[in-house]
């Protein structure tokens, strides 16, 4: 079962590593990432921020998906981080994920500022105007106790 399928830049850290998991009652993470695993790193970061008791997994988009589809992580309550809008836009489409939540993304040449820590560019947001529009839920929210805002409402 898909708990939450977020977007941020970091993958895993102490946001996503215990206030999200234990918000949502993840038994075990999948971060989604295409250049993650070639990382090393990275992958020492990820290794040293996972939690205990919750099984932390790495792999490419793609692979993501294919795992999910053949149902070896049903008997998980999965809690999928990836790192960009056009990752979580792959992901959610592929399966059918309808809620979103947009964490933080990378402040970088070319991009406004949408919310306190997410930061975008035109095809990301015509990307998540898309995703809008086309029945998905996005809703920024750095940490659970934040206040829930839509991203279409930041998105006027």
């Amino acid at each position: 079962m898909i708990k939450l399928l977020r977007i941020d830049h970091r993958l895993l850290h102490g946001q996503v590593a215990f206030s999200w998991s234990k918000q949502i009652g993840t038994d075990c993470i999948l971060l989604a990432c295409d250049t993650l695993l070639n990382d090393n790193l990275r992958m020492t970061a990820i290794k040293m921020a996972k939690p205990s008791g919750i099984k932390v997994v790495a792999k490419t988009i793609d692979n993501a998906i294919k795992a999910i589809e053949s149902g070896v992580t049903d008997k998980y309550k999965l809690f999928i981080v990836v790192e960009s809008i056009k990752d979580a836009n792959k992901i959610a489409r592929a399966l059918e994920i309808k809620e979103i939540n947009l964490g933080g993304t990378k402040p970088e040449t070319g991009k406004q500022r949408l919310s306190t820590a997410v930061y975008v560019n035109e095809e990301e947001t015509e990307i998540l105007k898309e995703l809008i529009k086309d029945g998905f839920n996005v809703f920024t929210q750095m940490v659970p106790s934040d206040k829930r805002i839509e991203t279409k409402d930041l998105l006027k």
